[in-house]
């Protein structure tokens, strides 16, 4: 990976953004959705979060927020397990997921040593009964908007920076739909973990390809 990682120094500045991707209890330890090691993260992440605060910066939170019994839920979907394949289902896919961030619920919760004072805004989705959505930008239909990029535009940021869970899925997700808006797009590698390693190198490759930079916390000054 080290191959992969940009070696630019980086001043945060006021048209610069840092989305902090659903750092929840269910994809913590514990939780019905763990992401392995995310809990490593966290202290990082209030670290970077305080840096884009004091710089005039803006930070933003996303938080999966999902209805009971929402349709990206195998127990949706009779004779369905977690992770078993679904096709052919507009906005849902492409797999199902165990029972997580259920609306008002604590694992829906934003771990306790996140420091949710550094946040601007907080983006919640998902909260469509039957359209999931991975990303901060645009739901999985690809046409329901989150609203996060009119926040980014009324700001008038031009940099964006991401980070936490998961790498292969919120993290991509978030960082292909920012890019394909016109914006210069960083994820911070060591600020994310992946659900596997299969799908954390597939992501990889397909940020590469759109253009999108990977850097670490030691690339900020």
């Amino acid at each position: 990976m080290d191959n992969l990682i940009a070696r630019d120094k980086i001043k945060i500045n006021s048209n610069d953004g840092l989305i902090i991707v659903d750092i929840q209890n269910d994809f913590l330890t514990g939780g019905s959705l763990a992401v392995t090691d995310g809990n490593q993260i966290i202290e990082g992440v209030n670290s970077l979060g305080l840096k884009f605060k004091e710089s005039g910066a803006r930070v933003i939170f996303t938080q999966d927020w999902h209805p009971p019994g929402h349709w990206s839920f195998a127990s949706a979907h009779q004779g369905k397990n977690p992770f078993d394949p679904i096709d052919k289902v507009k906005g849902i896919g492409p797999i199902l997921w165990p029972d997580h961030c259920i609306q008002g619920s604590q694992g829906a919760n934003f771990h306790e040593e996140l420091d949710v004072s550094l946040a601007h805004l907080i983006i919640r989705k998902g909260y469509h009964q039957k359209i999931d959505s991975y990303s901060a930008i645009l739901e999985n239909d690809g046409e329901t908007e989150t609203g996060l990029e009119g926040y980014l535009k009324s700001s008038k940021l031009n940099r964006i920076f991401i980070c936490g869970l998961a790498l292969d899925y919120c993290v991509n997700f978030s960082a292909i739909d920012t890019v394909t808006k016109g914006y210069d797009v960083w994820v911070v590698y060591d600020l994310t973990r992946g659900i596997s390693d299969q799908s954390v190198h597939e992501a990889i490759h397909q940020m590469q390809e759109a253009g999108i930079k990977l850097v670490e916390l030691s690339n900020f000054v």
